[in-house]
């Protein structure tokens, strides 16, 4: 299974669970997983980490300039796929701010779709299927094409994360 980061997966472990500077050990285990191709961030996922935003944590910025090479996808996106997930996962008459709202998603969704047996996107949102339109969450979206899903903590499962704790 190839797991596909969500922009949201190094942001909110930084912020929240795993900062770089406290829990290295889970940043190389990353970068360990997308070396071994277990784990993959599309460009347009990077792009969105990277941008430049107050609120974004330089620490995850760097290690993403380190770790590059472990954890980018390298394919190109399908625009068909794109426009598939956009048009049937969301709304085929979405505006302009729709369609900026969207962000970079129906990218990554677009990256699963390409195999819908062995690939599984990686995100921190919350199932809502009542939400429309450019309100959909992820999660939503993937279960409209049969696409696997999962947050931070199933992965972590998954790919068996572990740490080793010693008392002084």
């Amino acid at each position: 299974m190839l797991y596909l980061l969500d922009a949201n997966i190094l942001i909110d472990a930084n912020r929240y669970y795993y900062p770089v500077d406290r829990v290295p050990e889970f940043w190389d285990w990353l970068a360990e997983m997308g070396n071994r191709g277990l784990l993959k961030l599309p460009v347009e996922t990077l792009e969105e980490v990277m941008l430049p935003r107050s609120n974004r944590a330089d620490a995850v910025v760097e290690w993403l300039r380190e770790n590059l090479e472990n954890v980018l996808l390298g394919e190109e996106v399908r625009r068909d796929l794109v426009e598939l997930v956009t048009d049937e996962g969301y709304a085929n008459d979405l505006t302009d701010a729709e369609v900026e709202k969207l962000g970079r998603d129906p990218f990554l969704i677009a990256y699963a779709l390409v195999d819908v047996v062995d690939r599984c996107v990686v995100t921190n949102e919350i199932s809502k299927p009542k939400k429309t339109r450019a309100n959909r969450h992820i999660p939503d979206v993937c279960n409209a094409f049969n696409i696997d899903w999962c947050n931070t903590f199933a992965l972590i499962r998954h790919l068996d994360f572990r740490t080793g704790w010693i008392s002084n």
